[in-house]
């Protein structure tokens, strides 16, 4: 097997559990490749939504202001980096033993936006690494699952006072704006498939517009 270089053995010494590696080379090329197995890498499954619904002013979208420090750094047109005065992002979290990943996002969607919603299709999955704060700081592979959703009932930001310590606030932002406001690159990409998806199916916006006002409550488990 060929020698493996100094950046690559850097970067595995990272691991407390090393995933396992395979090095290849081929003799009319100059580079050898490296496999990374990372099937011994921890997992972690959460799932959230794009929640819509019509008005007479096109789509609007909810989003969370989460309650976090610190607000991630966005790039501009030119390269450079700036801070965000406001965070945005998509209610998700984590899937629950014996939970399909749709039913995850229709329930978070419910517990951090107040939302009750329906599913219309799945839009994709963000799959990215990252290293825990606390214990070990074991780097996780992370697949979070995400949903277009109608909105059926509910009040925006009526929330149970216990998520208050994840949630700030939740609102209705027009979806034509959320690309550009929202936090997260992942996050930025499934509202552009949310946005295909209504441009290719007009039917959807033909329902009649729900007021922001509705009270009627959703069931809560």
């Amino acid at each position: 097997m060929p020698e493996l270089g100094s950046n690559v053995c850097k970067s595995l010494s990272l691991y407390s559990n090393p995933p396992k590696i395979t090095a290849h080379s081929h003799p009319d090329v100059t580079k050898t490749f490296i496999l990374v197995n990372f099937s011994r890498m921890e997992r972690e499954f959460s799932a959230g939504g794009v929640v819509v619904r019509a008005s007479d002013q096109g789509w609007q979208m909810a989003v969370i202001e989460p309650q976090k420090e610190g607000v991630p750094k966005t790039a501009t047109k030119t390269g450079r980096k700036r801070w965000q005065k406001l965070l945005l992002a998509l209610p998700k979290g984590l899937v629950d033993p014996e939970e399909k990943p749709d039913q995850t996002a229709l329930r978070e969607v419910l517990e951090e936006t107040g939302l009750s919603a329906t599913l219309i299709t799945k839009l994709g999955d963000i799959k990215y690494v990252y290293v825990r704060s606390w214990g070990n700081r074991e780097r996780v592979f992370k697949v979070v699952s995400f949903y277009l959703l109608r909105y059926h009932s509910g009040q925006i930001d009526d929330i149970r006072p216990d998520m208050r310590i994840e949630v700030k606030r939740a609102l209705w932002i027009p979806l034509d704006e959320a690309v550009q406001k929202l936090a997260y690159q992942g996050e930025r990409k499934m509202v552009e498939r949310a946005q295909e998806y209504l441009n290719a199916h007009p039917e959807l916006q033909g329902g009649t517009p729900l007021s922001p006002d509705d009270r009627s409550r959703p069931s809560r488990r």
